[in-house]
Order: C-alpha cells, then sequence, then structure tokens
C-alpha cells in the first residue's frame, strides 16, 4: 500500500528530486515559496525585540539576519554538504517555538545571553541526530504533541499583547484600545477571507496580503512613523558575535528542551517531504536523510547564533508547496536561499517591517500561534488516549499553563530554578517526558 502510494505521489511530480526544470519554472516555484515563508521568517525577530523593547536599528539588523540566516540553513539543507542537510527541497527559517524562552533569556541578560544560549543548546539537537533510534523512545508522539499545543498556548498571549498595542501601548495608557484592537481585527479578518479562497495565490499570499492593508491603514491612521528612520540605503553587513556572547544555565536548559522537541519534529517534516517527493521513508537513504537533515536543524541554529539571528527549523508549509507546484527539485532551494540571503543584506526590507505597529503584527501571529496549538492537538487527537494518555496530559498542561498564567507561584524559588521553570513550555514539557516515562497504569 505504502509503496503504491508512493508511485502515485512521484506520478503527480512535475520535476523530481534531481530534475532541474527550466529558468523560468524554477523562478516561479522559488517565488510561491518565498510567499509562504517570509512572514513566519520575520515575525519571531519583530516579536522577540518587541518584547525586548529593542530600538529600530538592532530590530532592522535581527530581521534582516534573520533572513540571511534561513538563506543560508536553506542552501545547506538543499546541497548537503559533508552528510550535513537532507538533500531534498528543504527550506529552513526562524523557528517559533523558541520565542517563549528567548524573551525570558534576554530579560534576564539581553541579546549576549540570548545568542549564547542558542549557540550552546544548539548542541542537544546535534547529539540527537546521532541518538535518533533512541530518542523516539523518550520523545514519543504524545510528549511532541503536548508541547507543540503548550508553545502556541503560551505563545497566544504574546501575539493578543500585540494585538493590544504591545509594551508602549502600556506604558502610555492606550493598550487595548478601539484604535488598536480595530486595525489588529482587521488583519486578523482579511488574513481569514482570502484564506478561504478557491484561488490557490490568494490563499498562499492570504497573510502577506493582510500585512500590506494593515499595514497601509496603520500608515493612514498616522501609527507608523518613517521619521525615525535616518537612511533605507546601504548593506547590512553580517557581522559575527556582533552583540557579544554569554551564557546562562536556565537559558539553556529552558531552550535545550526545544531543541529536543524540535528534533523530533524535523524527522516528522523530513519524512513528510521525502513522501511527497517520491522519495523512500525507510532504509539506509532516508536514515542518512533524516539524521543529516537534524544535524542541520543543529548545525544551522548556531550558524544563525553566530550571526546575530535566533534558531532556526525545517519548515512544514513548504511541504504543502511541493505538492501544489509539483516542483521537488532540490535546485529550486538554491534560488530560494539566493533570494533570502539577497533581502538580509538590504537593511531597507528590515527598516520597512520593524517600523510595523504591533497590532498589525498582532492581528496575523494571533492566528498563527493559534494554528500552532492546533496542529499539537492534531498530533494528540492521532493518539491512544487511554487513562495513563489522560494522566500525562492532566499533569502537562496542569503545570505548564500554571506558571505562564500565575508567574508568582515561583517568586519564593532560587532564582536560577525560577528561570528554567518559568517558560510553561519548559514546565510543561520536562513534566510530559517524565511522567510518560513513570507513570505505569494496569488495566
Amino acid at each position: 500500500m505504502e509503496e503504491s502510494n508512493k508511485s502515485e505521489l512521484k506520478a503527480e511530480l512535475i520535476y523530481g528530486l534531481n530534475d532541474r526544470p527550466p529558468l523560468r519554472e524554477t523562478l516561479f516555484a522559488a517565488l510561491q515559496h518565498l510567499l509562504a515563508i517570509f512572514v513566519a521568517i520575520i515575525t519571531p525577530p519583530l516579536i522577540i525585540a518587541g518584547a525586548l523593547k529593542l530600538d529600530i536599528e538592532t530590530t532592522s539588523f535581527l530581521v534582516s539576519m534573520a533572513l540571511f540566516a534561513s538563506g543560508v540553513s536553506t542552501f545547506i539543507q538543499c546541497r548537503r554538504i559533508g552528510g550535513i542537510g537532507t538533500g531534498l527541497l528543504c527550506i529552513q527559517g526562524t523557528s517559533f517555538s523558541f520565542i517563549g524562552p528567548i524573551i525570558s533569556a534576554g530579560l534576564t541578560g539581553g541579546l549576549p545571553v540570548i545568542f549564547g544560549a542558542c549557540m550552546a543548546a544548539s548542541t542537544v539537537e546535534m547529539l540527537i541526530s546521532r541518538l535518533l533510534k533512541y530518542t523516539r523512545k523518550i520523545i514519543t508522539p504524545l510528549v511532541s504533541g503536548i508541547v507543540v499545543t503548550l508553545i502556541g498556548m503560551s505563545l497566544i498571549k504574546v501575539g493578543i499583547t500585540a494585538c493590544g498595542g504591545g509594551a508602549v501601548a502600556k506604558s502610555n495608557g492606550t493598550f487595548g484600545s478601539f484604535e488598536h484592537v480595530g486595525l489588529a481585527a482587521l488583519v486578523l479578518l482579511l488574513i481569514i477571507f482570502f484564506n478561504r479562497s478557491s484561488n490557490r495565490y490568494l490563499r498562499m499570499s492570504s497573510i502577506v496580503i493582510g500585512l500590506v492593508i494593515g499595514y497601509a491603514v496603520a500608515w493612514c491612521m498616522g501609527l507608523v512613523d518613517f521619521s525615525s528612520v535616518q537612511s533605507y540605503g546601504g548593506f547590512n553587513i553580517p557581522v559575527p558575535f556582533k552583540y557579544g556572547l554569554s551564557f546562562d544555565w536556565s537559558a539553556f536548559i529552558a531552550l535545550g528542551l526545544v531543541y529536543l522537541i524540535t528534533a523530533i519534529e524535523a524527522y516528522g517534516d523530513i519524512t513528510a517531504n521525502s513522501l511527497i517527493s517520491g522519495e523512500p521513508v525507510e532504509g539506509k537513504t532516508f536514515v542518512k536523510r533524516a539524521s543529516g537533515g537534524i544535524l542541520a536543524d543543529g548545525f544551522n541554529s548556531m550558524l544563525a547564533g553566530v550571526f546575530n539571528s535566533f534558531p532556526n527549523s525545517v519548515f512544514a508549509q513548504n511541504n504543502g508547496m511541493i505538492q501544489l507546484t509539483g516542483v521537488a527539485s532540490r535546485y529550486v532551494g538554491y534560488y530560494i536561499s539566493g533570494f533570502l540571503i539577497l533581502l538580509g543584506l538590504f537593511p531597507a526590507v528590515g527598516l520597512v517591517f520593524s517600523l510595523m505597529p504591533e497590532p498589525v503584527l498582532g492581528g496575523a501571529t494571533l492566528l498563527m500561534f493559534g494554528t500552532v496549538a492546533s496542529a499539537g492537538i492534531r498530533i494528540i487527537a492521532a493518539q491512544t488516549i487511554d487513562r495513563k494518555a489522560t494522566l500525562v496530559m492532566a499533569l502537562s498542561f496542569s503545570l505548564g499553563l500554571s506558571v505562564e498564567l500565575v508567574p508568582e507561584i515561583l517568586s519564593q524559588l532560587p532564582e536560577t530554578v525560577r528561570n528554567i521553570f518559568s517558560s510553561g513550555i519548559t514546565t510543561g514539557g520536562v513534566t510530559a517526558i517524565l511522567a510518560n516515562a513513570l507513570i505505569r497504569i494496569k488495566e
């Protein structure tokens, strides 16, 4: 049955993995992939910069470096260099999963602690790529589903804060005003409207359209201040370790756990990508691809830290794009990575997006984060929900959401312990792993 499914998928492809489509078709396929990933790449640095109250120049540079790092990471994944990478049309971009722990680390020690912890903790994922068959016994689909759901639920708080106007609006007393909430609602409704369209191009670019219209409306309302920018010209030269490095154990542990889950997610995405591309999903070739892809996930995240960007992960949405276009050629990935690197080198791109009012971004991210939570629920729903699974879920969600909703519960603990468990993702994730391993029920 699996073999017939694979041959059916291969027959649906216009260009296979090692085919070289004509330039026009390659550029068209690359552009569609870019539309699907662009907003997802630039959103994490915008959210993190907003939470840490960074200035426009720093925010712009972080956005540019996110695009640059994603371009380099995508090239490594598609090219497969010395056993690092999948050799598939596999796109990498800035991961949403790390936002919560990164903001916590940033509030503790700023950008040096963030980049130091991100780079150090990436070794966790690289190690997992070498021990793949053992980690899959610890991080079961139930545990992955719980953590992905908690990531989405925790980030919804970040999204709704942006909808209300963010930290600036809280400080000047305009948080939750009709102006802010109305703008966020407009973006949200526009995205839903275009996403429901039967036209695949409108559906693919629904988030981009929603943000552009929201940005234009915000500018008409006087919420965009272009006068704060001195210049839109020049080049952004990637400067390794521009903000310095620092290390913090609590940030390392919190991020290390997310890298653990990201490795399992990457395995699932690589499996789906192989299947859609008409390539094997078992055997030696597949195992080399999967372990090389997860190794690249960790290595590229470390490389992103070197160039002042945040952890990268394999993007699942591009698997759908391969099905949609019928183009699985990894050579398309080279063009995508080239476009991303070019966009990252021009500061104008980062500056335009760093001026985006928080309610505009909030309207889009609220839906994105809800989608992350629903993806986790789908993973859980695909498992057998017996008494043990119910107990594991109950414990993980109770403890994970408790520290998110009432962070004061940790106020009497030592600072290091408090920093580790202040993230609902970490608390809920550790609880899920331990509860799943230790709870034994005889039916």
